[in-house]
């Protein structure tokens, strides 16, 4: 097993073979016993294997030519809590990389890159009122924008889920 070094309040645990695991320091009574005495509370990274990333820890999900985007369960837990999510580029032709929009915690502010080139079509209408689920669920009622896709091909240029998970290690 290799240890890295913590990643926020995660330390970062590779097993061979296996999906990546993080464990979080915690003191409870319900914790694993490592060596040297650490204790830990286990929590998984969720990086889906359906899903490309890019190296600003957003995702994206394509059906047809229509991505959804958001961003990755890492980029959530070093952000912390998420208070709000601005977009106002709805509506708007953006190139791979350009702002879309920022996403605001309760200690910093953060913009959010555009994955590939394209049209951005809607914003989520969940964020509004909940724009927490982003970190409660980052890939489900998360998501954060819809888009018109310029060219599919952009889509396979991105990290898959081995990839991504090997760039936040």
């Amino acid at each position: 097993m290799d240890v890295f070094l913590p990643q926020d309040r995660c330390l970062f645990l590779k097993r061979k073979g296996r999906a990546s695991v993080f464990y979080q320091l915690h003191i409870a009574l319900d914790y694993h016993q490592f060596p040297l005495g650490l204790q830990a509370n286990t929590c998984i990274m969720n990086f889906p294997d359906n899903l490309r990333y890019t190296k600003d820890h957003e995702w994206l999900s394509l059906e047809g030519d229509i991505a959804t985007i958001g961003i990755t369960d890492f980029a959530q837990r070093e952000l912390g809590d998420i208070v709000y999510v601005e977009v106002d580029t709805i509506g708007q032709s953006l190139g791979a990389g350009e702002v879309f929009g920022t996403v605001e915690a309760v200690k910093t502010v953060s913009d959010l890159f555009l994955p590939v080139s394209g049209t951005i079509l809607e914003l989520n209408p969940g964020l509004t009122n909940s724009p927490e689920s982003v970190n409660s669920d980052p890939y489900g009622e998360g998501w954060m924008i819809k888009m018109k896709v310029n060219n599919i091909a952009d889509v396979e240029a991105l990290m898959d889920a081995a990839a991504y998970t090997a760039s936040v290690a």
